[in-house]
């Protein structure tokens, strides 16, 4: 499939049939650039002062992985550079390869070194190589045998071998913006000689339901030219119908998923209800399942909100059940509340440090007994050997707190929680402080 990025230069209407036999190529294809100084989109890459026009003015290539989404041009960046740089061009995808296939590139590339002329290898899928098979680079890359320029969609700190990873410089192609793929839909325009057969609104929405995929306007536009009937435009309506395409999709094992989970929630930490609800709407845009939203929402209230509103745990313990209740579309705006309730809440993660600091305190001192005065005594035996002894029915004393020490002897006593002076937690704070000074004047009476 081809990668593209489109070229900002003006074009004659077609290319000449001597350049290329474009005939039945499709679109994407026959629009891919020929030149690294055509690329658009990449512009930290690709640009005057980008990362690989520097790379090739000093007259040398590492290896690479390119990391981005689909349709962002990591093939054609491939190709590209083996032009610039006159080096042979071996492609295989990960896929549909294994290390016996990876064998006969490196000795062919060793053949070929030789004779005097490197081999960049560009690989496909490169995540889905395991790690024994990436393993196999590593020797042809210290030796020089192989340039290797690998393309993932997946984050490659977690898919890639370290010691591959140590050998390559990763650079990451961004999704296309609206402007950027305008310029492809231009391009195709020119190259087709004739217009697109939509209203403004049409191309604007043909150029969401491509969210950032260069190949995909570039598919989309040819849908859509032989969609359309002679003379007919169509609007945002007529387009959706004839191309049975709505909104962007993204699959939810991939970064797209993460990345827009991440952006509510970060959204709702940083007290944006607008910023909460685009992101929420995305995802469900997306076809989202409902239910991990709502789940996430949950997750939310408990560590951003804690006890600063008590309450937001609830909210969205309500809204994940009125969802489960009402199914879609009507549940949504239970999970829509939720978001902006917690968005508008004021903010606590003194929960969830405390939570942690003391996960690590009890992992480190397991072993330690809580003190007998606060262990029942169900038998004579454990009487006698003091279990209970001393212990203090909090409800007896005033304001029911009598002051008594509850941690380990050996440990001493420990503060994890920390209320904030937000919401309610500014309350459960005057509590504890007036708590605090009883149980000192206590520790200082029997210091006595």
């Amino acid at each position: 499939m081809a990668d593209l990025f489109g070229s900002s230069e003006p074009e004659p209407p077609r290319r000449k049939a001597a350049d290329d036999d474009l005939t039945g190529r499709p679109l994407a294809d026959r629009l891919r650039p020929r030149a690294l100084s055509e690329v658009v989109g990449q512009d930290h890459l690709t640009g005057s002062d980008g990362l690989l026009t520097r790379m090739l003015a000093s007259g040398t290539l590492g290896s690479l992985i390119l990391w981005g989404p689909p349709g962002t041009g990591k093939t054609t960046l491939a190709r590209l550079l083996a032009n610039e740089t006159d080096f042979a061009f071996e492609q295989i995808s990960a896929i549909f390869s294994g290390v016996a296939d990876l064998k006969k590139v490196f000795e062919s590339a060793r053949v070929r070194r030789l004779s005097g002329r490197r081999t960049l290898l560009f690989v496909d899928e490169i995540h889905r190589f395991n790690r024994a098979q990436q393993d196999s680079f590593l020797p042809v890359l210290e030796d020089g045998t192989v340039v290797l320029v690998g393309a993932t969609t997946e984050n490659p700190s977690f898919e890639l071998n370290a010691a591959l990873l140590s050998r390559a410089r990763v650079l990451v192609l961004h999704p296309h913006t609206q402007e950027s793929l305008a310029k492809l839909l231009e391009r195709a325009e020119r190259i087709e000689g004739r217009s697109l057969p939509l209203d403004d609104s049409a191309r604007l929405s043909l150029l969401r339901m491509a969210d950032g995929d260069g190949r995909a306007v570039l598919t989309l536009a040819e849908e859509a030219w032989r969609a359309a009937r002679p003379g007919e435009r169509l609007d945002e309506a007529a387009l959706q119908r004839v191309l049975q395409r709505r909104a962007p999709i993204y699959d939810k094992s991939q970064d797209g998923h993460y990345n827009l989970i991440s952006a509510l929630h970060k959204s709702v930490r940083g007290s944006d209800p607008d910023a909460a609800l685009y992101y929420l709407c995305r995802m469900l845009d997306a076809g989202e399942d409902p239910l991990f939203l709502g789940r996430r929402l949950v997750r939310m209230a408990v560590e951003d909100i804690g006890l600063a509103d008590p309450q937001a745990l609830v909210v969205c313990n309500a809204a994940k059940d009125a969802y489960d209740f009402l199914g879609s579309p009507e549940g949504e705006l239970a999970l829509a509340q939720a978001a902006v309730y917690l968005a508008s809440a004021p903010k606590s993660n003194a929960v969830y440090v405390a939570y942690k600091a003391a996960v690590r305190t009890a992992k480190e001192n397991g072993s330690l007994p809580p003190p007998p005065h606060i262990l029942n005594a169900p038998t004579k035996l454990m009487k006698d050997e003091g279990y209970g002894s001393g212990y203090e029915y909090d409800h007896d004393r005033p304001g029911a707190f009598s002051g008594q020490d509850y941690f380990p002897e050996r440990l001493g006593r420990q503060t994890f929680y920390h209320p904030t002076e937000r919401g309610a937690e500014r309350e459960i704070g005057r509590r504890l402080a007036h708590w605090d000074a009883i149980r000192r004047e206590r520790a200082d009476r029997s210091g006595d």
